[in-house]
């Protein structure tokens, strides 16, 4: 059974930094790509960065570009998001999600998710 752990989020000032992981097990993990997304309260879920299966393409929102950085590593299963210059905006649950297919900013072609870690910003 394929299972998606997001771990590494918490509370950090403004201008701070956090490394989230994504930890899969029960997958091809090398043929799928991971995407991050997050949500806030009262706020639609939204597609803040992918890397892509094969050729590892990434992709950001505008919102994070210059800020997140995405990265995976096939060998431990899992794919970090190192988010650096954080914003108090950019407090939300955030999820990982595999896609057997190819990065998308549309959660509904994702074929698994993960639980969700809370990033809080604040001061």
């Amino acid at each position: 059974q394929a299972q998606l752990v997001e771990s590494g989020g918490g509370l950090v000032q403004p201008g701070g930094s956090l490394r989230l992981s994504c930890a899969a097990s029960g997958l091809a993990f090398d043929y799928y790509a991971i995407g991050w997304f997050r949500q806030a309260p009262g706020k639609e879920r939204e597609g803040v960065s992918c890397i892509d299966r094969h050729d590892e393409s990434t992709y950001y929102a505008d919102s994070v570009k210059g800020r997140f950085a995405i990265s995976r590593d096939n060998r431990k299963n899992t794919v970090y998001l190192q988010m650096n210059s954080l914003k108090p905006e950019d407090t939300a649950t955030y999820f990982c999600a595999a896609d057997a297919r190819a990065c998308s900013s549309t959660p509904n072609t994702y074929d698994y998710w993960g639980q969700g870690t809370q990033v809080t910003v604040s001061s």
